[in-house]
């Protein structure tokens, strides 16, 4: 069954799902020699000493566990499949990227406001290299950062993004303005679901919990919003432009 799907499934598609797979096992086998992939490759705000320009790439590559890495497959086999043999190889890889990348932009513009609100710039510094340990969204250091408003700040510092969701959202949103009566069985609970209302319940609930603001809270939930607010506005541009057919 397993092979048929893999055998069954469009290129681009097959080939994000492998490098998703590589990344993770390439992620699991450094970690067992010291070598923090999380860090090097997961995408940091842009003024922290750990970003790198690539991360803006390799972030969506890479993910925090198995179920995550298995979440965001499915998804994408199952939204992004349907959507390469509607749009082409090339149309739906535009897509993806651009959705990724959007993602990224408005999980950064908001970490950005943020971070101004607390110390009045969008671009202070903080030395990651004087932090103890990560736990969560928490952070304790070997030095005194200043008030805890500005530890809280720091935290977009040293807490990378990781993963493909914003950009499974952004297929999710696709597929629901195309497809939108097409029905899916869930797990949890097992009924039945529309395309249309899986992308308005998905999406109010990741408007609630990014509003909700937990600290406990390690979800990028403005990148999900993020995905589907690209994927809306590239599917409304597309509409309106009849002259490409790719």
């Amino acid at each position: 069954m397993l092979r048929n799907l893999f055998a069954n499934m469009p290129d681009v598609v097959k080939n994000l799902l492998i490098l998703n797979v590589l990344f993770f096992l390439a992620t699991v086998v450094m970690q067992g020699q010291g070598i923090d992939l999380h860090r090097m490759l997961g995408m940091h705000y842009p003024s922290s000493n750990l970003f790198r320009p690539y991360q803006v790439i390799t972030h969506f590559f890479m993910h925090g566990d198995f179920y995550h890495l298995l979440f965001n497959m499915f998804g994408l086999v199952i939204f992004g499949s349907h959507l390469e043999r509607t749009w082409g190889k090339k149309r739906f890889f535009i897509f993806y990227f651009v959705t990724a990348i959007g993602a990224l932009f408005l999980h950064t513009l908001v970490q950005g406001i943020e971070i101004y609100q607390i110390t009045g710039e969008i671009f202070p510094q903080f030395d990651v290299y004087n932090i103890r340990e990560v736990a969560g969204n928490r952070i304790t250091w070997d030095v005194n950062p200043g008030t805890q408003a500005y530890a809280d700040a720091s935290s977009h510092y040293v807490v990378g993004i990781l993963g493909a969701s914003g950009a499974v959202y952004g297929l999710l949103m696709a597929f629901a303005l195309l497809f939108p009566n097409t029905q899916f069985m869930l797990l949890f609970p097992p009924i039945p679901i529309k395309a249309k209302w899986m992308a308005i319940i998905l999406g109010a609930m990741a408007l609630y919990q990014a509003y909700q603001n937990s600290a406990e809270d390690s979800v990028a939930h403005f990148a999900h919003l993020g995905g589907m607010l690209f994927g809306f506005i590239l599917i409304y541009i597309w509409r309106k432009d009849r002259s490409s057919f790719y």
